[in-house]
């Protein structure tokens, strides 16, 4: 059995997903956080594959970029797809999430400086139209599904992919899940209802990302 060491923040961020691929999976590895802007992270920086976490480490063998890090796992673990044309379903699904992803940071940004016309700015102009646009995709996929999930009739890491954003969007107060994002709220909740993915989610730290 490979030796599996997954080098990330305290946060869930990036690593969120890869940590339920190995929960899922019923494989053993070491969680290492690292607290941002400490001598720890320092020291380890320059040695990281691009200068930046997350990365994986296998046996020594390091790989950088979390969704490179994701796709690997989901491959080794069975939760890319079940076939070639799942698989691609999948890595658009994550494309078009990543296509999100500088909107979303720019408001979680605008959050922390604590500038109230800039976060109404930056929600209103920026984010709100990039979260139309992509639950808007989801909502599509999710109406065709037979299984509930996003790809085929199981769970993918697309799916963890979705269901961890979500639930960072509505600590940021932005996700109503009552609202006309109910397809979406139950996504999220079949995701986090499966029993590995729950018993993960009850004792990891608490962080808004």
């Amino acid at each position: 059995m490979p030796q599996y060491k997954l080098y990330y923040f305290n946060l869930r961020g990036w690593a969120e997903p890869a940590r339920q691929l190995f929960k899922l999976a019923h494989v053993e590895f070491e969680d290492v956080r690292i607290e941002n802007g400490t001598p720890e992270w320092g020291a380890l920086k320059p040695k990281t594959p691009f200068g930046q976490l997350p990365f994986l480490s296998v046996d020594g063998f390091e790989i950088p970029q979390s969704a490179a890090i994701l796709r690997y796992l989901a491959k080794k673990f069975g939760y890319a797809g079940k076939t070639s044309e799942e698989e691609a379903w999948v890595d658009a699904i994550v494309d078009q999430f990543k296509d999100f992803v500088t909107p979303l940071r720019q408001l979680i940004m605008a959050q922390r400086s604590g500038n109230a016309e800039e976060i109404e700015r930056i929600q209103k102009e920026v984010f709100a139209p990039a979260r139309d646009t992509f639950f808007k995709i989801l909502n599509g996929i999710l109406e065709k599904s037979k299984s509930g999930f996003l790809v085929g009739d199981g769970v993918t890491w697309a799916d963890l992919v979705i269901a961890d954003i979500l639930t960072t969007m509505e600590m940021l107060g932005v996700f109503d899940k009552h609202g006309e994002e109910q397809k979406l709220a139950a996504l999220r909740e079949k995701v986090n209802e499966i029993p590995e993915i729950k018993e993960h989610n009850s004792s990891r730290p608490d962080s808004v990302v």
